[in-house]
C-alpha cells in the first residue's frame, strides 16, 4: 500500500507539500500540485481518514444512536439519515444502545473522540441528557425531547395531535369500549400521545382505559394478553406504535376476535410493515423520512455556522386502512 512518502518521492516534493495539496491548507505552485495529483493517481494512494479527521477536526461522520435496532421505525429513520448524509458527502456510524444507558454514554464518548460532525440520538435517559449537555458536538434529539439536556435541537412529530386523531377516528368508526395501549410516560412521545387521548376522553365523557406498554413487540404481546384478560368487551384498540398493533392483532385473533368486525385497531408511525401486514394497518403517520433529513440538515448548518431551527415539531396525519371501518 502506497504511503504519503511514496507520493512525495514520485512527485519530487516533500511529504508536507503532498499533505497541503490533499488538505488544501496552503497555496502550492500549480506545477507541483499537478505532479502530486499525478503521483496520487499513479500510486493509488488513499489518505488515512482518521488522521485527516484529527487534523481537520472533522471526520465527515454523523453518529446515529438508536435504543433498539430491532424496531423498524428506527431502521427507517436511520435509512433517511444515511441517504441525506450521503448526498452531502457524509457517512453515518449507527450505534445500537439496546436501551442501555451505559452504552449510550460510551457511544457519545466514542463519537466525540472520533471528531464526528454531530450526533443524532433517540433516547429518554436522564443520564444521557446530562452527557449531551457536556458534549462538544452538535446533538439533535429525534422523536422526543430531553428536558435540560443542552441539545442543539430536537425534531419530533406532533404526538399530542396524533393521540387525538387516533381516538377520534375510533369514535367515528362507532367504537364504544376503547382501550389505549399507552407508551412509556417517561418519554415525551408517550406523554404527549396520552395527553391527546386524555383530552378527548374528558371532552366527551369517555372512561379512560389504559394498559402501560413499552415500544417493543414482545411487550406488545404481554400488553395484549392483559387486554384480553381485563377488557373482554373491547371494540377499539389504540396501540402506542405499529409493532404493538401487530402484536395485539396476533393475540386478539388467536383468542377468536375478528379484525375489524369485533375489534378495530389503530397504530402509530406508519412504518413499512403497516401496509405489508395483512390486514393493512390503520395508523397515524409520522413523516419519518422528513424527520431524518431535517436532523442531518441541522448538523450540516451547525458545521457551516448557518442558522437552524432548534424546536421542530412536524405534522402527523391519519392513514385509514383495513383494521378500521367508518360507520355507514
Amino acid at each position: 500500500m502506497a504511503s504519503i512518502r511514496d507520493v512525495a518521492r514520485i512527485a519530487g516534493v516533500s511529504p508536507s507539500t503532498v499533505s497541503r495539496v490533499m488538505n488544501g491548507t496552503a497555496n502550492v505552485e500549480e506545477d507541483k500540485r499537478q505532479k502530486v495529483l499525478a503521483a496520487i493517481q499513479e500510486t493509488g494512494f488513499k489518505p488515512n481518514e482518521l488522521a485527516r479527521a484529527l487534523f481537520k477536526q472533522s471526520s465527515k461522520i454523523i453518529g446515529v444512536i438508536v435504543p433498539n435496532i430491532e424496531n423498524p421505525f428506527f431502521n427507517e429513520l436511520a435509512k433517511a439519515v444515511e441517504e441525506e448524509a450521503y448526498i452531502n458527502g457524509y457517512k453515518i456510524l449507527l450505534c445500537n444502545s439496546n436501551n442501555n444507558t451505559e452504552k449510550e454514554l460510551m457511544n457519545i464518548q466514542m463519537l466525540n473522540q472520533m471528531k464526528a460532525d454531530g450526533i443524532i440520538i433517540l433516547t429518554y435517559s436522564d443520564k444521557t441528557g446530562q452527557a449531551i449537555a457536556s458534549c462538544q458536538l452538535p446533538v439533535v434529539v429525534v422523536d422526543r425531547q430531553l428536558t435540560g439536556s443542552g441539545q442543539s435541537a430536537y425534531v419530533e412529530s406532533d404526538h399530542y395531535k396524533g393521540g387525538k386523531l387516533a381516538i377520534l377516528h375510533l369514535l367515528d368508526c362507532g367504537c364504544k369500549n376503547i382501550v389505549f395501549l399507552r407508551g412509556p410516560l417517561e418519554v415525551s412521545s408517550g406523554q404527549q400521545r396520552y395527553q391527546g387521548y386524555h383530552e378527548i376522553c374528558n371532552k366527551y365523557g369517555i372512561r379512560e382505559q389504559c394498559i402501560d406498554c413499552l415500544y417493543d413487540y414482545e411487550d406488545g404481546l404481554r400488553a395484549a394478553r392483559e387486554l384480553v384478560e381485563k377488557y373482554h368487551h373491547v371494540d377499539g384498540v389504540i396501540a402506542s406504535n405499529d409493532m404493538i398493533a401487530i402484536a395485539t392483532y396476533k393475540i386478539l385473533t388467536r383468542e377468536g376476535y375478528r379484525i375489524p368486525d369485533d375489534v378495530q385497531m389503530i397504530g402509530f408511525d406508519n412504518i413499512r410493515f403497516s401496509w405489508l401486514f395483512t390486514p393493512e394497518l390503520t395508523t397515524v403517520n409520522q413523516p419519518i423520512k422528513k424527520m431524518g433529513t431535517l436532523a442531518v440538515q441541522i448538523i450540516l448548518n451547525y458545521a457551516k455556522g448557518l442558522p437552524f431551527q432548534q424546536e421542530n415539531i412536524l405534522d402527523v396525519s391519519l392513514v385509514e386502512r383495513q383494521t378500521t371501518r367508518r360507520k355507514e
